[in-house]
């Protein structure tokens, strides 16, 4: 009785440490983290911030009358304009956005501007360089256009003292009919973050 006495402190140990985030590896400071968890690093632009956008933004679309009638309708989407003073990576805001409502069934998307030229490539290259069967070959002029255009922008208003340094983003999104030119929906998520020096 008394071995296994000693030996249940050393079972629980070994237990706690197999549910342990992984710790830095022998070869450097390198681990893994919670890819959803908000990063604090610095107030300049981050993946938090770029969730809670694509989040907030992706559940208010999907609420707005076009979306909301359950036709499916198609879109394009042009990648976010930056009017920041830092450098953001605005195709990872549109690809997340996009991916997003596209997992939720409701909505299709066209090929955006930045990639027609590879569609149209395809296309050619289907129909132009007889290595296709005819029968097989997708038929130029069958494109479907979009419905609806998403646009939009990202600004930043930059505070900075002495001891503080302000950094508030606003990011707009809107939806166009693209037949009207109507704007049938927008909206906007606002950040603020504060560093202390």
């Amino acid at each position: 009785m008394k071995p296994l006495l000693l030996l249940f402190p050393l079972l629980l140990m070994s237990g706690c440490a197999a549910t342990q985030s992984p710790t830095a590896s022998s070869a450097g400071n390198v681990f893994y983290g919670d890819s959803r968890a908000v990063e604090t690093v610095t107030n300049e632009f981050g993946s938090t911030d770029l969730q809670g956008i694509a989040e907030t933004m992706t559940r208010s679309l999907l609420q707005s009358q076009p979306i909301a009638r359950g036709n499916r309708p198609l879109l394009t989407i042009a990648e976010v304009k930056n009017k920041t003073s830092e450098y953001i990576d605005t195709r990872a805001v549109t690809d997340t956005i996009r991916s997003q409502l596209l997992k939720s069934g409701a909505v299709r998307f066209a090929v955006d501007t930045n990639a027609m030229d590879t569609q149209t490539e395809e296309l050619r290259r289907q129909n132009q360089t007889g290595l296709y069967k005819k029968s097989k070959s997708k038929k130029i002029g069958q494109m479907e256009g979009a419905d609806y255009r998403l646009e939009g922008n990202i600004i930043s208003i930059v505070k900075r003292t002495r001891d503080i340094h302000d950094v508030y983003y606003k990011f707009s999104l809107l939806l166009v009919n693209n037949e009207s030119g109507v704007i049938e929906w927008a909206d906007e998520k606002e950040i603020r973050k504060t560093a202390l020096h």
